[in-house]
């Protein structure tokens, strides 16, 4: 599956409708970004069980500030609508895979039990 671009009608949609989405926050004029793009384009062709997709921080400034996003490229992961991931610059192929093979690993219902947790405190 080639990557899909996120704006403000899909979003949403596509975090609740789908089990794992990795979504890759950038803009045209970052260098870093423009590198890392073929790294995450390959990725989502091997894996077609995720959506890859990617939200352009300069047409979509609500998305980007609504997740704070202060640097890109920025990855983001999100399972069962649960962020697991969320870090600010480019990962080598062989550890966007490794990030990969984690997210796909976790336990949910652990992840669930210790969100739930955290919110109690807070």
């Amino acid at each position: 599956m080639a990557t899909i671009e996120l704006n403000q009608e899909n979003f949403e949609s596509t975090i609740v409708e789908n089990e794992i989405v990795i979504i890759d926050f950038w803009a045209s004029w970052c260098g870093p970004c423009r590198s890392f793009a073929p790294v995450f384009e390959k990725a989502s062709e091997q894996h077609q069980d995720i959506v890859f997709a990617k939200v352009n921080t300069e047409k979509e400034q609500e998305i980007a500030a609504s997740f704070n996003i202060r640097s890109i490229p920025t990855l983001m992961i999100f399972r069962e609508k649960i962020i697991l991931y969320a870090e600010a610059g480019a990962l080598p192929a062989a550890a966007l895979e490794q990030l990969i093979v984690e997210v796909k690993k976790l336990d949910m219902e652990e992840v669930r039990r210790q969100v739930a947790e955290a919110s109690e405190k807070s």
